[in-house]
């Protein structure tokens, strides 16, 4: 094989790398979703992702090292698509109001990342804890909260004293609750939660009842 083959070579086996390990992480992300982290074996993942199962030991070491991939990859998707709301661009509660519909709204489209974030709370977050990641990923968007509180203070429409970081956790926490516990509120309300109209007069509470809040 000559250099120029050699170097041709190159890019399409750098391109199989990237796919293969986004394969392994799709595939993982389902199973520890679904599963959990006990319940998720590698030898299902590797099955589902068509591949030999040391590619997984290749690419991420250990299942341990695969679920915390899954986990950080969960947190980087969320905080990409909230930075594509461009909050700073906005009018301060027209902002916060953008990011209450976007948090309600990201749980209606998939319940993925609270699947793991429960796996992970079950576990005391001993996997979480060892990334270097996370930390850095959810202090940008409760710098951002802050910038609208304080935009928003500044313009006499948000009344003072708000903690961006607890402002972040209740709005969320509301949200989270609704859609963790969605099936057994579902049955001891005598509900069905997950119907359209019932998730709109939801989302329509969740955002009057956040707005309320900061409103002076």
């Amino acid at each position: 094989m000559t250099a120029a083959d050699e170097a041709s070579e190159k890019p399409v086996r750098r391109r199989n790398s990237v796919a293969t390990r986004a394969r392994i992480l799709h595939i993982a992300t389902r199973e520890f979703a679904s599963k959990g982290y006990e319940g998720a074996g590698t030898d299902e993942i590797a099955d589902r992702a068509s591949i030999n199962k040391r590619m997984i030991y290749h690419y991420f070491s250990s299942k341990e090292l695969l679920y915390l991939a899954v986990l950080e990859n969960a947190y980087l998707k969320a905080r990409a698509a909230e930075e594509k709301l461009a909050l700073d661009n906005m009018e301060p509660l027209k902002a916060l109001q953008s990011f209450v519909e976007f948090t309600f709204d990201s749980f209606v489209r998939d319940r993925t990342f609270i699947n793991l974030l429960a796996t992970e709370n079950r576990q005391k977050a001993k996997v979480l804890k060892k990334s270097s990641l996370v930390t850095s990923l959810n202090s940008a968007i409760i710098q951002a909260m802050g910038r609208i509180l304080e935009r928003g203070e500044a313009a006499g429409v948000v009344r003072p004293g708000l903690d961006p970081l607890q402002l972040w956790i209740t709005l969320v926490g509301i949200c989270y609750f609704f859609f963790s516990n969605i099936y057994t509120l579902s049955v001891i309300l005598e509900t069905e939660f997950d119907r359209p109209e019932v998730l709109a007069a939801r989302r329509a509470h969740v955002v009057d009842f956040v707005m309320s809040a900061v409103r002076p």
